[in-house]
């Protein structure tokens, strides 16, 4: 069977970036700036972006576009006859559905969240009838359970259309209405009355705030978020790279996907500071931020509930991009490790994914008794530590060591296979880094997430 392939350039740059792009660099992002002391975070962040992220990016395009296979398989047309490194093919595989057990909650939650600003059910509410909204939300198992159901019914519809005439085509128009609503979010925000001072608190740098954190742990909290952002090591780009031609060389285009992801990570601060400080509210963690401490200041703004309506159709984009991208990966494993057709692999993986999606949603409410990661936690908790803190610090450093080991694909057949078109290539002065720095840090990332 002939592999599919993607219409434009465009269509792999927005998908990659779409991936890439999800609900942490919305509200996790900006959290982290104000709490690090703002615009120095930011510059540490994209240093770290661009010595950690975009090599492993471009070792994850290169094996893909090599080997023309999904996850599961790349190594088998990859790795020297004999080795084991095919093993993490199928961890890759396993990773891709542990993240949608629990992302497609998330990516309902947003739903809804649309459904009830569009509704007008904020228009009238004070900030404890605000904060119940959200714990009535996840109190109810079949609503969650409902707006779940959607997000996969959807994404599944949408990716048994086909690679261009499905997933590339709503991708592009997705994406570019996520960048344009952001940009009017943005500019709104910003010319809020007080908004300047929630300018000034996320872009300018503040390095007594810094060493009174500590200048390490503001260190690692950059390096944390500069890794994880991209998604890599559970072959989430690996998949895109086997879709696209030898035009271009791949470092170019990792940068691209970065720029795109750093663009929305940096302009949802630009949306949520403005906006908190002019409210004088405390730009808080997590959770919180978007469905307590948003929905409040929009209930207190002018055409309040249109601009509530459009932040969580934002948020739903945001966080759909992924779920589409990640059901790709899935389906185009499914399909190779048991021979199905694409519509079939959408059938079966998008009841699975219901059924497996299920404790996720009961963790909050039915199974809240549940607590493996101590008080407080719930099943969520230890679905996303699994993919956060194992599978994509493990699986990047697999990939890394992959392509620079002579046990592995090796330097010479990753370089050539990389730099292959034209743009930006790996160098060869990269080579010591990438063999010796770059693993020793993901190994750094690992440790630190498990401790």
């Amino acid at each position: 069977m002939e592999r599919e392939k993607l219409g434009s350039r465009l269509g792999f740059l927005l998908l990659s970036a779409g991936c890439a792009i999800g609900i942490g660099n919305v509200w996790k992002f900006p959290y982290m700036c104000g709490q690090y002391g703002g615009g120095a975070f930011v510059l540490i962040y994209i240093f770290f972006l661009i010595v950690l992220g975009v090599p492993v990016m471009t070792m994850e395009f290169a094996l893909g576009r090599a080997s023309r296979k999904s996850p599961v398989k790349l190594y088998e047309a990859l790795a020297p006859k004999g080795s084991k490194w095919y093993i993490h093919g199928y961890l890759a595989m396993a990773g891709n559905y542990i993240l949608m057990m629990f992302y497609t909650t998330v990516c309902g939650w947003m739903v809804q969240y649309f459904v009830e600003m569009a509704r007008g059910s904020f228009v009238g509410k004070d900030a404890t009838g605000v904060a119940n909204v959200f714990s009535d939300m996840l109190a109810n198992p079949v609503t969650l359970i409902v707006y779940m159901a959607i997000v996969v019914v959807i994404g599944f519809a949408i990716n048994s259309m086909g690679l261009q005439n499905g997933v590339e085509k709503l991708t592009k128009i997705m994406m570019v209405a996520l960048m344009v609503i952001m940009v009017v979010l943005a500019f709104n925000s910003i010319f809020m009355d007080g908004g300047k001072a929630g300018l000034e608190f996320y872009l300018k740098p503040d390095l007594n705030k810094m060493k009174e954190i500590g200048i390490g742990e503001v260190v690692v909290g950059a390096m944390n978020q500069a890794f994880f952002t991209l998604s890599l090591g559970i072959g989430s780009m690996a998949i895109f790279g086997s879709y696209i031609g030898k035009e271009r060389a791949l470092m170019g285009e990792s940068v691209r996907v970065a720029i795109l992801d750093t663009f929305v990570a940096i302009s949802s601060g630009l949306i949520i500071f403005p906006a908190c400080f002019a409210y004088g509210v405390q730009p808080d963690s997590g959770p919180s931020l978007i469905f307590i401490t948003l929905p409040n200041i929009f209930n207190n703004i002018p055409m309040g509930r249109l601009w509530g309506t459009l932040f969580f159709v934002f948020m739903t984009f945001a966080a759909f991009s992924t779920v589409i991208a990640v059901f790709e990966n899935i389906i185009s494993c499914s399909c190779e490790l048991f021979g199905w057709e694409r519509k079939k692999s959408c059938l079966i993986n998008g009841i699975s994914l219901f059924v497996l999606s299920l404790p996720c949603i009961l963790g909050f409410n039915v199974l809240s008794f549940i607590q493996p990661l101590g008080p407080g936690s719930g099943i969520m908790d230890v679905e996303d530590f699994i993919v956060s803190n194992l599978l994509l610090p493990c699986g990047s450093l697999i990939y890394v060591l992959f392509c620079v080991t002579r046990y592995g694909w090796g330097w010479d057949k990753f370089v050539a296979e990389a730099n292959e078109g034209t743009g930006f290539k790996v160098a060869n002065w990269m080579r010591p880094y990438m063999t010796f720095v770059l693993p020793a840090i993901i190994l750094f990332i690992l440790i630190m997430g498990l401790v």
